[in-house]
């Protein structure tokens, strides 16, 4: 028996599942990517503000913290594989919808729908990593971290180009194509959800009883994880919405060039994807790990402050490893807690709670550039949220379970 009650699934189920959080993974930051890179390319035909861009650059945390609510109830209703097929729908339907935008207000219910299906994916594959792979979580929460920044790398790189040779609509509605072959596992699991494998992965995901998720309000390690993912997807959403733009105005880069950068920042993510999560299961303190995160922000925004031409690319790279934080915490949802029902609270609690607060930080970034009518605050304002994420590191450097928290606090 498995730790959640039952036998793990074997043989061609966990096949299929694995090859399903391999392509979902793909997905799952495509629609975050694309669209600040041809910026300029759309507002040719539809009219953006710094507001309205701001506002497209805050969905997609503002989503994904309204998924961490309901992609849980949605998946105790009609099942995990009925879900994740939902999802890739919604990821192949949100890039047509905003590829055939007549006006701001479709391409907003476009980027509405893509995000959404992307956030009932982020919040659900940790639960479904630890039912499937109890044994694995770190390795498989590597290869789903891996190709998530994958994913996020190639938008940015192609989209430019694509918008270039043909145009911006193309450029953004190719992405559906991605999300349609990610569906074929998860319908062949929704086909066969009779079966036993079916019925436990309801199991997993099945939503926590409302005193399991009142009580992580209490646990100083719930809130520690959930700030170091809030902070840390602030930043990196902030740059992803204006990256492209700021190297434009302190550099005098062409959109291309900021596309490239874009790539740059995302394609960095991939060591700490493949590295965070195996040291994550083998480190005793990994308060030093989020520690060497600030450092690399840190380094990365004072270049950008200082000397934003010399080497760019350098200031970037080192922008772009901070985020070293971010799959840790992904991993660590599964390894601070002992049952599946605390996984999927923790996990909607951390990605509730950081997504939420992440959300503000394309809006903010936009409004004190629009107000100093520069960048120079802008970093200096992201330069002190990276330094409140050591907070959060002195806490989680004890290994203790959430369960292990709650339970210290109440003796």
């Amino acid at each position: 028996m498995s730790p959640f009650g039952r036998t793990a699934p074997l043989g061609a189920g966990r096949a299929v599942a694995l090859l399903g959080i391999v392509l979902l993974a793909l997905n799952l930051r495509t629609g975050v990517a694309v669209l600040s890179p041809i910026v300029r390319s759309i507002s040719e035909d539809i009219p953006l503000s710094s507001v309205g861009i701001g506002l497209l650059g805050m969905l997609p945390p503002l989503a994904f913290a309204v998924s961490g609510i309901v992609a849980p109830l949605v998946a105790r209703r009609v099942g995990i594989e009925a879900t994740m097929v939902l999802a890739c729908v919604a990821m192949a339907v949100g890039p047509l919808v905003g590829a055939l935008a007549p006006n701001y207000a479709v391409l907003l219910l476009g980027s509405i729908v893509l995000l959404a299906g992307m956030g009932f994916g982020n919040i659900l594959l940790p639960p479904v990593i630890k039912r499937y792979f109890p044994t694995r979580v770190g390795t498989v929460t590597s290869v789903y971290a891996t190709l998530m920044s994958l994913g996020a790398s190639l938008p940015p790189l192609l989209a430019a180009p694509l918008a270039l040779a043909s145009s911006w609509r193309v450029a953004l509605g190719v992405w559906g194509i991605v999300a349609v072959i990610a569906a074929v596992p998860w319908i062949l699991l929704w086909n066969d959800s009779r079966r036993e494998r079916a019925i436990v992965v309801r199991d997993a995901v099945a939503t926590p009883e409302p005193e399991v998720i009142g009580r992580l309000v209490h646990s100083r390690v719930a809130w520690a994880i959930a700030l170091s993912f809030m902070l840390t997807s602030f930043t990196v959403y902030a740059i992803f919405a204006w990256l492209p733009e700021m190297v434009a105005d302190l550099t005098g880069a062409p959109a291309t060039a900021g596309g490239s950068l874009l790539a740059l920042f995302a394609i960095m993510g991939l060591p700490s994807a493949i590295l965070m999560p195996l040291l994550a299961t083998r480190v005793r303190n990994v308060g030093w790990l989020i520690g060497l995160g600030t450092v690399l922000f840190f380094a990365g925004f004072l270049g950008l402050l200082l000397a934003p031409g010399a080497a760019t690319w350098l200031w970037v790279v080192l922008v772009g490893s901070g985020p070293l934080i971010f799959p840790l915490t992904l991993v660590l949802i599964n390894l601070r807690t002992e049952s599946p029902a605390s996984s999927v609270a923790l996990s909607g609690f951390v990605q509730g709670i950081g997504y939420g607060g992440a959300a503000l930080g394309p809006l903010v970034v936009g409004f004190i550039h629009d107000i100093t009518n520069g960048w120079t605050v802008p970093l200096i304002f992201l330069l002190a949220v990276a330094a409140l994420i050591l907070g959060p590191a002195f806490v989680l450097a004890s290994p203790r379970t959430v369960e292990e928290d709650l339970a210290r606090r109440v003796s």
